[in-house]
């Protein structure tokens, strides 16, 4: 659970005070009409907030002031009768304010809150609703309010409403992974702006490859762009562990149509078909349909010749596509004609196939040498540090190669944050004997957050000498993000800021 305190000054305070006391001395002005009605938001995607969409991160320490234990005791709506003069314990509108959050006293309004055979009863004080709520403020105070003593919510979660109010009552925005978009859902039908942007900046936090996917189809659903957008970023960088990701089966039909429509998707056609056919498959469970290979190009429908099967290596398509039962026996035919004819049968499906992402290459050399005795490799690591200013993803480095002619390295690459390894690879190159750099990959490009210091090490097996990079530089401008380097306690082959190896980081942004 994650836990953030907006605290209020004293000039804010006093606007508040201000503002209260001006609509007051207005009431009797008379409000233009205003309609109101409980809406429920039709969404076909099921609520999944579980904590297999985001890791669980450890609560944050606080003080345990009386203040946050009647918020805790409030929470299950447990709350003891207040001792006498208990307004003399608290020194700001806030804290007595809080005093009330999920509190009965003086309750003049209560909520159903959830789902036939999930619902609590919560309390609530209109005035306190109403200050924090437009939507509260024509439930209770507009021109068609209704004095009901109850009112049902069945489509908002409790805990989310919970959440909510909390925020309303104690300026306290408390989200917790498993109920933050329940929570969003709750803060954009009570028209709370600040608890929405705060749940879309968790959700941007914890965004990854495994939730993406999920997280781009919520992002449509309550038009949220910015968030739309980092969705897209991970998607199209990360695109096979997305499309591998037990969250993609997840997704409705318009967001399977917008992913297999996207040309920057940087993943293999095949990764892209085998992941159409497992959402479908959960899809035949969703409708209650058989599993057949008749029912799975059923729910595919027209998105299946948004794959752009003519696109995929031969191999992938005769041991894979053509084998899957998926297309007709003329399709496959025609398919293979494509890939063999010179005279090309007109398909159905896309034939052209998707620009991916262009990688972009951070070189923190100047200049590179070459010596009678260096660089040498005798199975020690070369590494270094760097921070990025920005989001990007990591695709793999830029090595250099051979001094003496063309030669074939072992190269084990890593990366890591904080000690713990985010991606590693073993693989090998083959160098000219120029000066160039020569790329390693990994085998997907690992996220990197920005304004934190991530290890680069490569141990490099070979029998030749290498070039080596001098005129090293601390901080480099590449497109829109700045890297900064620094020496690395990991480096025992003399790989620093100002010479070594791993002159490149390669890298999505």
């Amino acid at each position: 659970m994650v836990k953030e305190t907006v605290k209020n000054r004293s000039k804010k305070s006093s606007k508040k005070a201000n503002s209260s006391s001006s609509s007051s001395s207005s009431s009797s002005t008379k409000l233009p009409p205003v309609c109101y009605e409980i809406i429920t938001l039709k969404t076909k995607k099921k609520k999944k907030m579980a904590a297999d969409i985001f890791p669980r991160k450890k609560p944050a320490s606080s003080s345990s002031t009386t203040v946050q234990q009647y918020h805790q005791q409030n929470l299950s709506n447990n709350n003891l009768i207040p001792a006498p003069n208990w307004q003399g314990l608290y020194p700001t509108i806030r804290e007595r304010n809080a005093v009330m959050f999920n509190n009965d006293l003086m309750a003049d309004v209560h909520f159903v809150v959830g789902p036939p055979g999930g619902t609590q009863r919560l309390p609530g004080h209109k005035y306190v609703l109403a200050v924090g709520s437009s939507v509260f403020h024509a439930m209770f105070y507009g021109e068609l309010a209704e004095d009901k003593d109850e009112i049902r919510i069945p489509d908002v979660e409790p805990a989310a409403f919970l959440a909510m109010l909390k925020y309303i009552y104690c300026d306290e925005i408390d989200l917790a992974a498993d109920t933050v978009l329940a929570t969003l859902y709750a803060a954009k039908k009570y028209i709370v702006p600040h608890l929405a942007r705060a749940c879309v900046n968790f959700l941007e936090t914890s965004l990854s490859a495994k939730n993406a996917c999920v997280l781009l189809s919520q992002s449509c659903l309550f038009e949220e762009p910015d968030l739309t957008q980092r969705c897209w970023e991970v998607i199209d960088a990360q695109a096979e562990l997305a499309l591998k990701s037990e969250g993609f089966c997840d997704i409705d039909f318009q967001t399977l149509e917008s992913i297999l429509r996207r040309e920057t998707l940087n993943a293999k056609e095949i990764v892209v078909f085998e992941a159409a056919l497992n959402w479908a498959e959960v899809e035949c469970q969703r409708q209650d349909l058989a599993l057949s290979i008749e029912n799975k190009r059923k729910v595919l429908g027209k998105a299946l010749y948004l794959i752009r099967i003519p696109t995929m290596a031969l191999d992938d398509f005769a041991n894979g596509a053509a084998q899957s039962g998926v297309l007709t026996l003329n399709e496959t035919n025609d398919i293979f004609l494509w890939y063999t004819a010179a005279k090309k049968p007109e398909l159905q499906f896309v034939s052209k196939a998707r620009k991916g992402l262009v990688p972009q290459r951070c070189h923190r050399f100047q200049s590179c040498a070459y010596r009678s005795n260096q660089w040498r490799y005798r199975g020690r690591c070369d590494s270094i540090q760097f921070a990025v200013d920005k989001r990007v993803f990591i695709a793999g480095f830029g090595l250099y190669g051979s001094s003496c002619g063309s030669a074939e390295y072992s190269a084990k690459i890593e990366l890591k944050r904080q000690g713990v390894v985010l991606g590693q690879n073993l693989s090998k190159y083959f160098s000219d004997g120029s000066s160039n750099t020569f790329p390693v990959w990994f085998e997907y490009p690992v996220q990197i957050e920005p304004d934190t210091f991530y290890t680069a090490s490569v141990i490099l097996d070979g029998n030749e000498l290498s070039y080596f990079g001098q005129e090293g530089m601390t901080e480099v401008q590449c497109g829109k993000v700045t890297v900064q380097f620094q020496c690395s306690s990991d480096s025992t082959n003399g790989t620093g800021v100002q010479g070594g190896q791993i002159p490149e980081l390669i890298f999505y942004a």
